[in-house]
């Protein structure tokens, strides 16, 4: 059947170069024929009088070939396979020893509670997206939170989470690209090592603040560019010498001058976006790859290999040893390296300092050599903070 629809469609381009029209339609009426058109000699000799020979090309593809185009139900591009995503997560969870790969999660969502209780605020209803087995719900008290919804495309995963203290709690199986809350309705939202698996982050950043109340906050971290960069080389490097091209096994992460960006794009204000790595040491790269697998991290793009030969395994492990491997007290071990990006934003409202008007300064930029100079000048203030009392004449 390929080859039928091959020699049609030659037949087709040559007779299109075809100098006489008479030899155009002898042709066009064979093509006709063997695609099972119904053809007249009507239409072929109407054709050239009413479009002339250098438009027959676009006359018989807009007339006489039916076509049927889909429009596209998503407009976005789907870089993940959400499907295959979930059922990673769901195997992760419902291994016997699933609290054995937490380390990473643990640590990384210590540090985002730790920035919740940074601000001097009880949020009345916040919301733990991607929560995973509560690695930020289980470090939040009641005098920060009142009530907590945790959220999480894995089912198994949510009914791992433990209730934090005097804190009132919901869970709802939610996939973050799809968030059903209300309108401004939520007064802050937290997601930790998660939304980096989410195909239209901009359009996550959307929903997130359609969400928020007025001055609520938003805080995530997820994985940065440099995340699983020894891995990522030896791989390319093992897959190069044995086949000679590369194929996708560590999905793409996001780069941290484009988080500041999307988050202005969506409206946030008052940002805030840091980055920290954290370096995991492990005894060789299949240690590796086999915790990436408990935590439910593995490759999840769309374009990905399924499938890594084991010659290729192997020589991935030699490169990855020879590149990055060291002896410290005599045991050698591979270094991993998590780069983590930390972002922070505002919904805008009215009560928000707002910058200072262009103009006001009192110093410019060119002074600031004489830096020393001014402060010298500067009246000084007492440590508590009381007037001074003015000086009495003599």
């Amino acid at each position: 059947m390929n080859a039928f629809r091959a020699s049609t469609n030659t037949m087709f381009r040559t007779c299109l170069l075809r100098e006489n029209i008479n030899d155009r339609r002898r042709d066009f009426r064979l093509w006709y024929n063997l695609r099972g058109l119904k053809t007249t000699g009507k239409i072929l000799r109407e054709i050239p009088r009413m479009y002339g020979s250098t438009n027959i090309y676009r006359h018989i593809c807009r007339s006489c070939v039916p076509m049927q185009i889909k429009p596209a139900e998503n407009t976005s591009i789907n870089i993940f396979d959400r499907r295959a995503k979930f059922l990673q997560r769901e195997r992760a969870a419902r291994a016997p020893d699933v609290e054995v790969y937490d380390y990473l999660k643990e640590e990384v969502g210590y540090r985002l509670a730790d920035r919740i209780f940074d601000i001097k605020r009880k949020f009345k209803l916040a919301v733990d997206l991607g929560c995973g087995r509560g690695y930020v719900a289980k470090h939040i008290d009641s005098e920060s939170v009142e009530e907590l919804v945790m959220c999480d495309m894995s089912p198994t995963w949510l009914d791992q989470v433990p209730n934090p203290p005097n804190v009132k709690v919901r869970r709802e199986v939610v996939d973050e690209e799809f968030l059903p809350f209300e309108p401004a309705s939520l007064d802050l939202v937290t997601s930790s090592l998660s939304m980096h698996w989410v195909n239209d982050l901009p359009g996550a950043f959307r929903q997130i603040i359609t969400c928020l109340k007025n001055d609520g906050v938003f805080m995530g971290a997820v994985f940065g560019g440099d995340t699983l960069f020894e891995l990522r080389s030896s791989l390319q490097l093992a897959e190069l010498e044995r086949h000679g091209g590369i194929a996708p096994h560590i999905s793409p992460f996001t780069e941290i001058r484009d988080i500041g960006s999307l988050l202005t794009r969506a409206g946030f204000t008052m940002l805030t976006v840091d980055t920290d790595e954290i370096v995991v040491r492990y005894p060789s790269m299949f240690e590796l790859m086999w915790d990436l697998k408990g935590m439910g991290e593995n490759n999840a793009a769309y374009n990905r290999k399924l499938h890594l030969r084991r010659d290729t395994a192997v020589a991935a492990a030699a490169i990855y040893k020879q590149l990055y491997g060291n002896n410290e007290g005599g045991k050698h071990s591979i270094p991993a390296t998590f780069q983590i990006i930390y972002m922070l934003g505002w919904k805008p409202d009215v009560s928000q300092p707002k910058p200072l008007p262009r103009g006001s300064g009192e110093m410019s930029l060119k002074d600031l050599y004489r830096l020393d100079e001014v402060i010298s000048k500067t009246k000084k203030m007492p440590l508590d903070d009381q007037t001074p009392e003015p000086e009495k004449k003599k």
